[in-house]
């Protein structure tokens, strides 16, 4: 196919010649980009798609509500002076709205203000009028459908408490429609609760809104039982992008997330509640506000009457809410009307998906597995989600968080694992109860980057579209898939970016789109620990020592005799990292602690809310050299443009003025603030509001992380602002290799030292063979033991050139064409748990290297 081809398949004129019924781009007026630049100019080049995740607010939205607040003044609702009137009548106003939007009213439906979608299910489940099991009576039954959200199955911890059965419902037994009909007794008034979502968060399937009407007349039932059924429909995800009619689809519950539909408020939801079954709920705790009357000393309360005011406890979030009718009249003002989002989000997802389908690679195999239950042919059965496993040329799965490290080297903002629906993840992915029950038994738990396990997907990947998505933003992430051919880079000619790209892409077939893979997948196990930023190095020279261990000794006599042509291995080059993510201090001796190198990541660079700023936000780090003075027992802190600055060694300098909390990597620390001067330093040079801080030495965070075998050691060790572990070892052969495969992609030479820089490591050694590293199990380096804890997986932060601060993407897809499909690159190393030696000691450049191979043999590399 010719070049001229790829660029027709993803010209705007193909999309808008291939528009199905029921979509439509854009809005009537402004073009969806214009509306892009002038609401969401704050993204810059970054291309979203994790609508379903979060909507994001336009900048007139927030202004708005600004200016309300700024202009008026609202008490608390529960007062009754004016600021308070003003607070409690516009809430009223808001909860107008709100069924205004939803086609109801007042007479039909309640709005109850809660925290979020969540927090609606709970309450339902917790005021819910169950009847439990009993001898005499069957009692109440949950049902639920397996394609539902963690918070819809979550329910049944509190059903299971009341002796109330719960039964999962899998989508097919629903549209089979193949119970029977039940007899119905007058006299049986047991309720039962059928919960499903408007639109499952996983793949988009939207079910039959008729389904409501079906079982609540008795047309359908989800299960065969006596009694009346009410039903839940789960709506956060469908209503952000299309209308919820309320007077024709008359749901007894809909919870909302109201971030979903405009990005903010957050921690904002609702549930609205069919006013002929609210005063069946039943309601135990009582709050501030719910009150009609009640004794403290005395078991009596009386309710409030109205719905809303007796099961909002407490003072309600009134700003958040206000907030919320800003939120409606941008999206009106924005976008028309819900049906204009729906099409135009339609519109995206339907050529997003046609082309996905239409990629293959040259043998014929497609480049994604697309899970969906639909062929996207109308946005009544299909919402703008596509859920998708990304394949390589011979059919075998690519890890989810590969895919995600990859799309953010091209500013592409998606989302990975199983988005909270278990049962819609097993169902498309094959994954059965053992092998969920197993992957936790192997370490991996909801939200982490564990995306194979013994060679089978644990999640897969997930775009969405939202009212402000545009055109622009499907062509950015098509060429990306196509450009990068989503790491089928373990191909011996792995294409240049400047090469034809088009013989990828075939058009879709006639009779449907081929877009699923049904070959078997055996990827082995590939496991993000995390990541190292990278940072330059100058030199600052000490002379080096050369000590022989016991251990190592004890190595070198009991191992089996190597070649003789064998070169000794002994370490090249020492890093330290005192500023975690800035530039790298050299030198050819230094001492070790127990928590590694001495001063090795002790401070961070943190922005105004005390969260860590690494490479990744700000490049410009790698500018940033810090140096260590022993003698003078200062940090000298140095980038080009800026006045030198120290900051001193001593812990209880005055300079260290404030305790404070932070996080690194989910870990919590204990730091302390280094002051006014050398946050104005770092905020100057950074452009943006940041402090210094350094980890406190009383506090000691340990490791939790296991080894490749899975054990944990017997003796915590601690760790400094590191992510991982005390060290990071690299083989500078095996960067050499790497070099090779970056210049051939490049079509320029690199310099081997430069890439040393971009792995950020401690301890650099070279060996005759490249990634011998990776067998390694634990090494003897003069006096000092170590072990391994497992290989480091790399992130964005490679891509970084450390003397310029620019980005190249080239890095990470050609470590991942070295590594067979993997980012790894390096070694963690911890001290030796069950070896003791005197600290402080030193770590030397010129000290031989000792290892022992994981399951072979032990040897001496010398």
């Amino acid at each position: 196919m010719a070049l001229e081809r790829w660029g027709e398949l993803l010209s705007f004129q193909a999309f808008q010649s291939r528009l199905p019924p029921g979509a439509a781009y854009g809005y009537g007026g402004e073009s969806p980009q214009g509306l892009f630049q002038r609401e969401f100019a704050r993204l810059g080049g970054i291309t979203y798609l994790d609508h379903a995740g979060t909507a994001l607010f336009p900048q007139s939205l927030l202004k708005a509500f600004t200016d309300d607040l700024n202009e008026n003044v609202y008490g608390n609702p529960h007062s009754q002076n004016i600021s308070s009137k003003l607070t409690y009548d516009t809430i009223e106003h808001v909860r107008y709205r709100i069924l205004q939007h939803f086609n109801t009213s007042v007479e039909d439906y309640t709005v109850i203000f809660t925290s979020g979608s969540t927090a609606a299910l709970k309450l339902v489940a917790e005021a819910f009028p169950w009847m439990p099991e009993t001898l005499e009576d069957p009692g109440s039954r949950f049902c639920y459908l397996t394609d539902s959200h963690t918070s819809v199955v979550g329910m049944r911890g509190i059903t299971d408490r009341m002796n109330v059965l719960s039964i999962p419902v899998k989508p097919k037994d629903m549209l089979s429609g193949a119970d029977d009909m039940v007899t119905e007794e007058k006299s049986c008034r047991t309720s039962h609760l059928f919960c499903y979502p408007a639109q499952s968060n996983f793949s988009g399937t939207r079910y039959p809104l008729a389904w409501i009407e079906e079982i609540k007349s008795g047309k359908l039932h989800p299960v065969k039982v006596q009694g009346k059924w009410n039903v839940l429909l789960d709506a956060a995800s469908y209503v952000s992008t299309s209308l919820l009619d309320l007077s024709v689809h008359q749901a007894d519950f809909v919870p909302l997330s109201f971030y979903k539909m405009f990005g903010f408020p957050t921690g904002l939801g609702a549930l609205l509640v069919k006013n002929e079954v609210a005063s069946c709920l039943r309601k135990i705790y009582f709050g501030g506000g719910t009150a009609a009357a009640y004794l403290a000393g005395e078991d009596f309360f009386s309710p409030k009457q109205i719905v809303a005011e007796r099961f909002e406890d407490g003072t309600i979030s009134f700003l958040d809410i206000i907030a919320l009718k800003h939120g409606f009249d941008a999206l009106e003002r924005l976008t028309g009307a819900m049906e204009n989002i729906k099409q135009h989000t339609f519109a995206l997802a339907h050529h997003t998906y046609t082309v996905l389908c239409a990629l293959k690679y040259p043998n014929g195999a497609p480049v994604v597995h697309i899970y969906s239950d639909t062929d996207f042919s109308s946005p009544d059965v299909q919402g703008p989600i596509i859920n998708f496993n990304v394949l390589d040329e011979n059919g075998d799965i690519i890890g989810y968080s590969q895919v995600d490290k990859l799309a953010g080297l091209y500013n592409i903002h998606i989302r990975t694992g199983c988005f909270c629906n278990t049962g819609a993840c097993q169902q498309h992915l094959g994954i059965s109860n053992d092998d969920i029950k197993k992957n936790l038994q192997a370490g991996h738990v909801c939200g982490d980057d564990i995306d194979v396990i013994d060679g089978r997907p644990t999640g897969s990947v997930r775009i969405s579209f939202g009212y402000m998505s545009t055109f622009e933003d499907v062509q950015a992430f098509l060429k990306f898939i196509i450009t990068t051919r989503l790491l089928g880079c373990n191909m011996v000619n792995f294409p240049s970016p400047k090469d034809t790209i088009s013989e990828l892409i075939t058009t879709p077939r006639e009779n449907g789109h081929n877009c699923v893979n049904n070959s078997a997948n055996t990827l082995p196990q590939n496991r993000i620990i995390g990541d190292f930023q990278l940072s330059t190095s100058p030199a600052s020279m000490m002379m080096p020592i050369s000590p022989h261990s016991e251990r190592g000794m004890a190595l070198e006599n009991s191992t089996k005799e190597m070649p003789s042509d064998r070169k000794p291995v002994t370490v090249t080059n020492i890093y330290l990292y005192p500023i975690k993510s800035c530039a790298a201090f050299e030198v050819m001796q230094w001492p070790i602690g127990n928590k590694g190198l001495l001063y090795d990541r002790n401070w961070m660079v943190t922005n105004q809310n005390r969260v860590c700023i690494t490479q990744k936000q700000e490049p410009k780090l790698c500018l940033v050299q810090p140096l260590i003075d022993l003698e003078k027992n200062v940090m000298i802190i140095k980038a080009e443009g800026m006045d030198p600055i120290s900051v001193s060694l001593e812990e209880n300098s005055e300079s260290l003025t404030q305790t404070c909390q932070s996080k690194v990597c989910s870990h919590r620390v204990q730091t302390y603030d280094c002051g006014g001067r050398v946050a104005d330093w770092f905020s100057e040079f950074l452009g943006r509001q940041c402090r210094l801080i350094r980890q406190s030495s009383d506090f000691k965070r340990n490791a939790n992380k296991k080894d490749e075998k899975g054990e944990t050691s017997a003796v915590a060790a601690s760790l400094s602002l590191v992510n991982e572990a005390q060290y990071l070892l690299i083989n500078r052969t095996s960067v050499l290799q790497l070099r090779d495969r970056v210049a051939a992609r490049l079509g320029e030479s690199l310099p081997p030292q430069e890439l040393v820089h971009r792995f950020r490591a401690n301890i650099v050694v070279s060996t005759d063979e490249p990634f011998e590293e990776d067998l390694w199990e634990e090494i003897t380096i003069g006096t000092l033991h170590f072990k391994v804890i497992g290989p480091c997986h790399r992130c964005l932060v490679i891509c970084i050139d450390q003397k310029t601060g620019e980005r190249n993407k080239e890095f990470l897809q050609s470590l991942c064409a070295t590594k067979d499909k993997k980012t790894k690159f390096g070694i963690y190393l911890m001290n030796h748990p069950e070896i003791q030696f005197s600290l402080p000691d030193t770590l030397s450049v010129g000290s031989p290297v000792f290892a022992a191979v994981k399951n072979i043999i032990t040897f001496a590399i010398h």
